[in-house]
């Protein structure tokens, strides 16, 4: 199973630990940092003793992309309710597509600052929006969000009835075959003039939720981004000069 937990500007350093005690307790092992505002991993071990091991494996990234640039499935936690539509999942619902897709490629799950969480932008990167129901009081720390879905996830290895679905023999769609996708996508709309009347960011919002309702590999990705970039082309063969 390969899947990783991505902190996304981390403001404290607690909770960074909160997050790797949880991550030990329910036997996740790779954790990314995402520009954290503090990063000591002799006092991330002080917090959650016993877990130096995983400590000594945390990767650290200037950017998201490129945290989940090798990532085929990307599952993000949101308190907040957005105005762009989301394909938004419950814990338990989204545990079953998190353990999936971390059995048949490369899957992540990404939480974000402390004080705003995740921007739409960053949402972007999804395949899925994770939320936790609460009472009014939508305020669940980063750590104790992260907690119920690890343990879902916990539970959801401990039933030996369940098995991961087989893929096809084409492997999933990295986040970065996607991100190049969705770029070609947006100059082939620009270069036809969609735009013109319409909202590029709300646009290509939509485009990326209509394609992340699906698992799409990597020769589909390649296809679409092909067939985007022919658009563009051929309007320059074709344009009076």
């Amino acid at each position: 199973m390969s899947l990783v937990v991505v902190l996304h500007q981390t403001q404290d350093l607690v909770n960074v630990a909160g997050v790797v005690r949880s991550m030990k307790n329910f036997g996740l092992e790779q954790l990314r940092l995402v520009s954290p505002e503090e990063f000591d991993p002799r006092r991330i071990e002080g917090i959650a003793h016993g877990t130096r091991d995983l400590i000594e494996r945390i990767e650290l990234f200037d950017a998201l992309d490129a945290a989940l640039a090798d990532r085929t499935y990307v599952a993000g936690m949101s308190a907040r309710q957005r105005a762009a539509k989301r394909n938004v999942r419950r814990p338990a619902e989204s545990a079953r597509e998190i353990w999936d897709a971390a059995e048949t490629g490369e899957a992540a799950i990404v939480l974000g600052p402390e004080d705003r969480g995740l921007t739409n932008e960053a949402l972007d990167r999804c395949h899925r929006v994770v939320t936790i129901p609460t009472s009014d009081h939508a305020a669940l720390n980063l750590a104790h969000a992260f907690t119920v879905i690890a343990y879902e996830l916990f539970r959801l290895r401990g039933d030996p009835g369940y098995k991961a679905p087989r893929r096809g023999t084409q492997p999933p769609a990295t986040r970065a075959q996607l991100e190049r996708m969705f770029a070609s996508a947006e100059e082939a709309l620009s270069s036809i003039e969609f735009f013109k009347t319409r909202n590029p960011d709300a646009v290509m919002r939509a485009v990326r939720e209509v394609v992340h309702r699906s698992p799409v590999d990597a020769r589909e990705a390649n296809l679409l981004r092909a067939m985007c970039i022919e658009v563009v082309r051929y309007l320059e063969r074709t344009r009076p000069q």
